[in-house]
Order: structure tokens, then sequence, then C-alpha cells
């Protein structure tokens, strides 16, 4: 069995497991699959003639399955193993792309157009999260945090990085909606890869035998009420991800059809914005361990998100300018990696229920992916894109209102979590 305590190579001394190292550009490609559709979806829908309340539909059903197969995926990656629940989330990424593209898409059929993606939404978190229970319950202790960083890096580089270049590139040679099966075919490299991976850990149940995973599922929600600041970070946690799962929505058409900019300029913009994130994502860890948590997550994230929400609107619809666009979308993205220290402060705010609380930030994240789209299905119409973006970052200010019921009382380290699922 691989020694995976003591670092032996330039992976392992960077914080990335080397028996685990294939499994990190699996994921990155699964990421890139699954997301090569974020950045022209919505545009190309409603070429189609799907109406953008629809769409909203859609994308908010896709957020609700995604945060129901994350929050439990812990508690399966327990029963079967991660690697099979990595294939299972393959499995069912596969067939529901597939009939989504055929029966929704290409038979224009509204109901099984959501119905198909909404589905789809139970496939990536399977994937994504049963490897990172692979890494919680595999990597070193004391290297953790790194190890966890390295997923995120490559779940943000594959997903809002790589993937919109890779539409940009494909769109332009073989059109969009051949596109959408080309996902198919980087999903299938990424699983192969994933299958490859020889690691202690990954065909068996990696839980004591006497752990219930339904009582698992259970406290993850039952912490919420009996540790309020779990609650509040919780909460904050759904407000991180309102403008992030909610712009796809509604910013690819408005940048397209109403300024006038090219798709592939547009997936230029979405593609940096995120390459930012990435490198902001480390200052913000940075300064989380040399201010504390919580003023990064207030001043950083919530309050700048808050700035450069609304300036993502005024500043490309007065300007029309791609640079100014580009920037303050990468302005936007260096404020929304604040969030990312958000793991980290769970221990602090319940070192005794570390495991329940980290699963019920989990929750948050997954009620983030739906509450963006489920926004804008309802502001969009009355309000138009203005409200929408005003609505946002209302939600990012009373995000920051909320960071001050988040003090903890020492800053002093605290074991690793002992189970649920880290989230950034």
């Amino acid at each position: 069995m691989p020694d995976l305590r003591t670092p032996r190579n330039l992976l392992e001394k960077a914080g990335l497991p080397r028996p685990l190292a294939l499994g990190y550009l699996a994921l990155a490609l699964f990421m890139i699959g699954d997301g090569v559709e974020q950045g022209y979806l919505s545009a190309f829908l409603t070429d189609q003639g799907f109406a953008a309340h629809h769409i909203a539909v859609m994308f908010t059903l896709y957020g609700v399955t995604a945060g129901i197969s994350a929050w439990m995926a812990a508690a399966l990656s327990d029963v079967f193993g991660p690697r099979r629940l990595m294939l299972a989330g393959a499995v069912v990424w596969v067939i529901f792309h597939a009939l989504f593209v055929t029966l929704g898409v290409m038979d224009h059929s509204g109901a099984l157009l959501l119905v198909c993606y909404g589905l789809r939404g139970f496939g990536y978190p399977l994937f994504a999260y049963g490897f990172l229970m692979w890494i919680v319950k595999t990597a070193q202790p004391a290297r953790l945090g790194m190890a966890v960083g390295w997923f995120w890096f490559a779940y943000i580089a594959g997903f809002s990085t790589l993937s919109p270049l890779l539409a940009k590139a494909s769109i332009a040679v073989i059109g969009p909606l051949p596109t959408l099966w080309a996902g198919l075919v980087v999903i299938a490299a990424g699983t192969a890869l994933a299958l490859a991976v020889r690691a202690p850990g990954g065909n068996r149940p990696v839980s004591k035998l006497d752990e219930n995973p339904l009582r698992g599922l259970v406290n993850g929600v039952s912490v919420l009420w009996q540790e309020p600041k779990v609650a509040v970070a919780g909460l904050v946690r759904v407000i991180n991800g309102v403008s992030q799962f909610g712009f796809p929505v509604f910013l690819p058409v408005y940048f397209t059809k109403s300024l006038g900019f090219p798709l592939g300029d547009w997936l230029t913009i979405y593609s940096v914005m995120y390459l930012v994130n990435l490198g902001a994502n480390l200052l913000a860890g940075y300064w989380g361990d040399r201010y504390g948590i919580t003023p990064v997550l207030r001043w950083m994230g919530c309050a700048g998100c808050a700035v450069t929400t609304v300036a993502f609107y005024y500043i490309p619809t007065a300007t029309h300018s791609f640079w100014l666009s580009l920037l303050t979308g990468s302005l936007f993205c260096a404020c929304l990696a604040g969030f990312s220290p958000m793991s980290a402060l769970m221990p602090q705010i319940a070192p005794q229920r570390t495991g329940a609380a980290m699963a019920g930030l989990n929750l948050g994240a997954g009620l983030g992916t739906a509450a963006g789209p489920a926004l804008v299905s309802l502001c969009l119409g009355p309000l138009g894109v203005a409200g929408v973006m005003w609505v946002f970052g209302a939600c990012y200010a009373l995000g920051a209102v909320l960071t001050l019921f988040l003090r903890v009382s020492s800053r002093t380290p605290v074991p690793a979590p002992d189970s649920g699922l880290p989230v950034s």
C-alpha cells in the first residue's frame, strides 16, 4: 500500500498526494466536460426559441438536484466507496446529457429539456465530491488543507477557466450543438483516468462499520439549528453562489444580444475572470491565515462582491468595452475568492461537531447553485438585468452583515475535520 504520510517527491511537497495525482487531472477533465456549455447554453437555447423564463427554471432545477447530490455525496461515499461513486456520477451525467441534447434540444421539447438537464445535475457532484472524500480520507491530516486546496484548483480550473476556452475553440470549428456532444468525449477521458487511480480506499467503503450514513445526512441538517453560527455560515455560503451560478443564466444573452459582444469575446471574458479567481484564492487563504478568516470573508468576499456585481452591469453597459468588461469581471471573481477560506472557519465555530458542520456548509453550497438561477427566474422579468444585478449585490451586502455573527473566540488550530465535505 502506498505510504501517504511522508512527502517523497515534488508533488507531495506541494501538498498533492502522489497516489491521487492522476485523480486531480481526472477531476479537471471531468469539470471541463461538465462546464463546456455554461458560457453559451442560455444564449444558444434562446436562439432555439426557448423563453428566458423557461431557461432560468431549467438552471434552477439543475441547481436543486446538484445541491441534493452534493449533500448526499459524503454518506454515499461511506457506503459504496469513492471510486464507485465517481463512476456512478459519470454514468448519470452521460445518460441524461445525451437525453438532454437529443430529446430536449434537438426535439425541442421544453418539458424534457427541464427533466433531463435537471437529472443530469445529480452526476457531477457524485464524481467531484466522491473524489473529494477520497482525498479527505486518504491524505495526510497535516497536509489535508493543501490537498483539498488542489482539489478546488482542479475543479475551478476545469469548470470555470478551461471549459469556456474549449467551448470558444469548438464552436468556431464545429458549432454550438456539436460542442454539446464534444463534452461527452472529455467526460469519458476524465472518467477513464479516474478509474486508473490506484490509491487506498477507492474500491471499498472508507467509513467505520458502525457509521450510519443516514445519521450523517440528518446531522448535516440538524446542526443548522443546534449550532446557530453554522446556520449563519450556511446562509453566507448560499449567498456566495448566487452570482456565480446566476450569471450563466442571463449574462451570455445580455452580453451577446443586448451589448453586441461576439460570443467568443464573452467566453474569453468568462474564462479570464475565473483564471483570476484561481490566483485570488491563494491570496485569500494567505490573508485568512494572517488577518483572520471572518474579516477576509466580510470585506473581500461579501463587500467586494456587493460592489463589483453591480459594477459588472454598469461598466459594460456604459462603455461596451471588451477590456473594461474583462477588468470588471476579473475584479468580481477576485473578490469572490474571499469566500474560499470558509471551510477552515467551520472547525473554529463548531469544534466539537466539525463533520456535521462541514456537511451543513456543503448543504449551503448546494442550495447556492439553485438560489442564483431561482432569483434570476423571479426577478429578470419584472426588474430586468439591472434589477437582478442589484438584487445580487444586496445579497452580498446582507452576507457582510451576517459575518458579524461569525466571530470566533480563538484562532488556535483545531483538528482536521473527521468527516463531511470541505467546501471552498
